[in-house]
């Protein structure tokens, strides 16, 4: 046990803290051009890598159905909360949108949010998860890199359907689009995500024998990818300006990390799914909210600091949950 959490912990608190220690010195342009590059290229190549290495079992079509199953018990479990706090504050809508009494409503001063822009960026919280960068990053060092079948294809299908898809319908709904949105636009970003293309390149490569060379530069890329990834997410967390962006961010954290990710394991124990296979779904669902609401902050004006807030204390969050998972998923 102890050995494990060494091994999980070490990475996420090595790269984060080192990128933290280095916003300072590093250009302002730095992080955005790292989450570019990851972007297009490490994340890509990390799935290509793993594409080659994946073997998919009988129940492949389960996973892609849970991954599904988890952004939409994410979505209901965090409308049904909004919903609890408007009648714990017995608050009609109307009188949300001019209200400061409900705790989750406490925008910023430079740039006011409205409170449906708020409640949208309280479920994207709550249900978009990091699976590419810190889901994989932390599969790798549990499993190792020959056994992510599963971690593969859960964060594949949470990035098309959940980032790339149900994300950007709530944006446009709650929040205000700088850009007309079409649906053209939509079906455009699913069809051209860099990282579903390389990772079904690489699976329908696994034939395909490289020299052994290749093989090994590959596989040491996938790690240096990984660091890179959790050094940005240490470069995001600097950015987080006081401790009033933590305290909105609570309730869509303890959804995010604790509530969903416990709901999953029991649910998978009740099907029959234990060991590993269940660690690998417990641990994706409950992965710390993506650093992709940033982006999708700034082109519909949803609430930056609640987002950015959520990042942060849903990375904690998850750094004091894993030695439950691990304890009753293990």
């Amino acid at each position: 046990m102890l050995d494990t959490l060494f091994r999980a912990y070490t990475p996420l608190l090595i790269w984060p803290g080192l990128g933290l220690l280095l916003l300072r010195w590093v250009p302002n342009r730095f992080p955005r051009f790292l989450g570019q590059a990851l972007y297009w290229v490490g994340v890509p190549l990390q799935l290509l890598v793993l594409g080659r290495q994946t073997e998919l079992s009988d129940r492949v079509g389960f996973i892609p159905a849970v991954a599904v199953g988890v952004l939409l018990l994410s979505l209901v479990l965090s409308l049904v909360c909004w919903w609890g706090l408007q009648k714990q504050f017995e608050l009609t809508p109307l009188a949300i949108a001019d209200s400061s009494q409900l705790p989750i409503n406490l925008g910023s001063s430079n740039a006011p949010v409205s409170q449906r822009a708020t409640l949208g960026s309280f479920i994207l919280a709550a249900m978009l998860g990091n699976t590419g960068f810190i889901g994989l990053a932390l599969a790798q060092v549990l499993f190792g890199i020959d056994d992510l079948g599963w971690a593969v294809l859960f964060s594949v299908t949470s990035n098309v359907v959940g980032n790339y898809g149900i994300a950007v319908f709530i944006a446009s709904y709650f929040g205000h689009s700088a850009t007309k949105n079409h649906w053209w636009v939509q079906l455009r970003d699913v069809v051209t995500v860099p990282s579903t293309w390389a990772f079904l390149l690489g699976f329908s490569t696994r034939a395909i024998a490289l020299p052994e060379a290749s093989e090994t530069g590959l596989n040491q890329a996938v790690w240096v990818v990984m660091a890179s990834a959790l050094l940005l997410v240490g470069l995001r967390l600097g950015s987080i300006k006081g401790w009033r962006s933590l305290q909105r961010a609570v309730l869509p954290t303890v959804l995010k990390v604790l509530i969903v990710p416990g709901l999953v394991g029991l649910g998978a124990t009740f099907l029959g799914v234990t060991g590993a296979p269940r660690l690998v779904l417990v641990l994706m669902s409950g992965t710390p909210t993506g650093l992709s609401v940033l982006i999708l902050a700034e082109v519909y004006n949803l609430d930056r600091e609640l987002l950015t807030g959520s990042i942060a204390l849903s990375f904690i969050g998850l750094l004091l949950v894993l030695p439950l998972w691990l304890t009753w998923f293990g």
